[in-house]
């Protein structure tokens, strides 16, 4: 029996033996290839298709997240009512999200009721019909929510440090304006369906409490459909930043409070920098108790939030720094933000400080492990950016591993304000 009377041991997060749950791995008749975690307690299964059908591979602005949204509206033989009704029905749910690169079509439901489901599943990527009356309700719906969305600050300001960047013809940098809905028509939208879904490529992930037969159930449904059979198109966009570095907007003129954005171009995962980078920038103000955290909220109490990252796309990436802060104090707050570069480039970090940020980092990835479908989830952004589970035990070495000089090397390599653009919204 537990003797509460004594207090368990106490042991660093950094000093735990991390392991990844292997993928198991098998291609469906028709060369989709599977990607499967069998774990968790509890009947439920995630079935996700990840297509290559993202906005790099359109031709005219919004026709990838158009598709991907009225997926399920409505097939040759069900309405889109009844395909709602149906996955209900099971207590199931049918999401679909579109990326840069990728699209998603996922599936939660209970393992028993996959013989149900699956089937309207593969008629949705087959037979999707794009309903006209769907599609100017779509645009109807999406261009009164940006009308609503432009009256926000941090909205605008994600839009524009993303154009400032890579370009507003690089698909990272696009975005929508009500006359892209007003010019897009459904054989736009059919014709990309066409070659991207019901003919595309694309792989499957699928976690939880398989059932014994599953590679026999997603055989039969989905390893007949005409899918990997043609190549991707190629397509190759080059990086057109802006040539200025800062900017101030005007876009409320009687609000009190501003967005910033002050960010820079950075490699992908690819590059041996990416992991170490992460650790610098939760020292810097990746978590709640980061040096940007703790001056321009605690101390300072300019804005109730502060975080930087790096982000996560395939082919190129950008380390951002974001907040909203009283508008008679963003120029104060990106001062101070600059303040903690300064610091990070000048002086070591302490010991206590940096042994924190590996544990709570250590910590972060063992809840990322916590059950299959955030296994699967690291396993897909593996698979996707073209990495395998080598990466994983690396970035694991590497973060237990890296030590404060190297840090400064990174900080005097990446954290100079003159490299980064500058993007206040008020």
């Amino acid at each position: 029996m537990l003797n509460r009377k004594i207090e368990p041991n106490i042991i660093d997060a950094v000093d735990f033996n991390l392991e990844l749950k292997p993928c198991n791995r098998f291609t469906l008749d028709n060369g989709v290839p599977v990607y499967a975690i069998d774990a968790g307690a509890q009947d439920v299964v995630m079935v996700e298709f990840v297509f290559y059908a993202g906005n790099w591979y359109e031709d005219k602005n919004i026709v990838a997240a158009t598709t991907n949204f009225l997926l399920k509206n409505g097939t040759k033989n069900k309405t889109a009512f009844a395909i709602n009704e149906h996955f209900e029905l099971y207590g199931a749910y049918l999401n679909r999200s579109c990326y840069n690169e990728t699209a998603t079509l996922t599936l939660h439901t209970l393992a028993k009721h996959l013989p149900k489901l699956l089937p309207v599943l593969a008629e949705i990527i087959s037979e999707s019909v794009f309903p006209e009356e769907e599609l100017a309700i779509y645009k109807q719906n999406q261009k009164q929510r940006l009308e609503v969305n432009l009256k926000k600050c941090d909205f605008v300001a994600n839009r524009l440090i993303d154009e400032y960047l890579f370009g507003f013809h690089h698909p990272y940098g696009k975005y929508t304006s009500t006359v892209d809905y007003d010019q897009l028509n459904r054989e736009e939208v059919a014709k990309f369906y066409e070659q991207f879904y019901a003919n595309g490529k694309c792989m499957l992930f699928v976690a939880g409490k398989l059932p014994a037969d599953i590679q026999e159930q997603l055989n039969h449904v989905f390893g007949n459909l005409p899918l990997n059979k043609q190549t991707l198109p190629e397509k190759s966009y080059t990086l057109q930043p802006a040539i200025e570095k800062k900017y101030n907007i005007l876009n409320d003129k009687e609000g009190v409070q501003g967005a910033i954005r002050i960010a820079r171009p950075f490699p992908n995962r690819q590059d041996p920098d990416f992991v170490k980078a992460q650790v610098l920038n939760n020292i810097f103000g990746g978590f709640f108790g980061s040096r940007l955290m703790s001056n321009i909220r605690e101390d300072k109490g300019y804005t109730y939030g502060i975080h930087s990252y790096i982000q996560n796309h395939i082919h190129d990436c950008a380390w951002m720094i974001s907040t909203e802060a009283g508008r008679d104090v963003c120029a104060a707050t990106i001062e101070e933000t600059y303040k903690e570069m300064a610091i990070l480039r000048d002086e070591l970090i302490e010991e206590d400080e940096l042994d924190l940020v590996k544990n709570y980092m250590i910590g972060s990835i063992l809840g990322d492990l916590d059950g299959p479908f955030q296994i699967i989830a690291r396993w897909k952004s593996y698979v996707l950016n073209g990495l395998d589970e080598s990466y994983f035990y690396k970035s694991v070495d590497t973060i237990k591993s890296i030590t404060a000089d190297e840090l400064q090397v990174l900080a005097k390599k990446y954290l100079n304000p003159e490299e980064f653009y500058e993007l206040v919204v008020v």
